[in-house]
């Protein structure tokens, strides 16, 4: 038996807004990270281009270009944006068989999904942020040259990027718990695709 709040309570599924709120919150921290990753490449264009210009003006390039290439930017532009691309649903999905089957049991396979996702991202998240932590107590550097680059906070880049979709696919799970969808999938589901 199903006990009914009280007057004046309100839940999250009866408070009109609740979730769009929740998603648009989050989606502001997932676009700022996702600026900052795209700010990664230009800084990474830049600089290759900086070591290969001095490389061939005066035979000596950027000290360090290989291992901040390597070790930041690369990260940064490979695992930040994680988030975004679930944002705005851009992650490749295989729907041969889903579209085969009746509309309800394929947005129950979606729904469950997000839950085998977010357990998925979850413990990438843990692992990758114990690495992290390990990383930044050693002291992790790489030598090029002369020159000793630290790379432990570059380790930092794929925790952020799994935690902030695993926050994503959590509350698009608990959308699919409350029988709420976002008006974006409302939208897609209402066109039939």
């Amino acid at each position: 038996m199903r006990k009914e709040p009280g007057p004046g309570a309100r839940t999250p599924e009866a408070t009109p807004g609740f979730w769009e709120r929740a998603e648009r919150l989050l989606a502001r921290g997932i676009k700022a990270v996702s600026i900052a990753a795209g700010l990664s490449i230009v800084a990474m264009m830049l600089q290759v281009t900086a070591d290969v210009a001095l490389r061939y003006l005066t035979g000596t390039g950027l000290p360090g270009t290989l291992t901040i290439v390597s070790y930041y930017y690369m990260v940064i532009v490979a695992f930040v944006p994680l988030a975004f691309a679930e944002l705005q649903r851009a992650h490749i999905q295989m729907e041969l068989v889903t579209d085969l089957l009746p509309r309800r049991l394929s947005r129950q396979i979606g729904g469950w999904g997000l839950l085998f996702t977010g357990l998925v991202t979850g413990a990438l998240t843990v692992r990758g942020f114990e690495e992290a932590l390990n990383q930044m107590r050693i002291g992790a550097s790489q030598v090029q040259g002369t020159t000793s680059i630290d790379t432990w906070p570059a380790h930092f880049a794929l925790p952020l990027g799994a935690g902030l979709m695993t926050l994503l696919v959590a509350l698009r799970f608990l959308q699919f718990l409350a029988g709420c969808l976002p008006r974006s999938a409302a939208a897609r589901d209402a066109r039939g695709v």
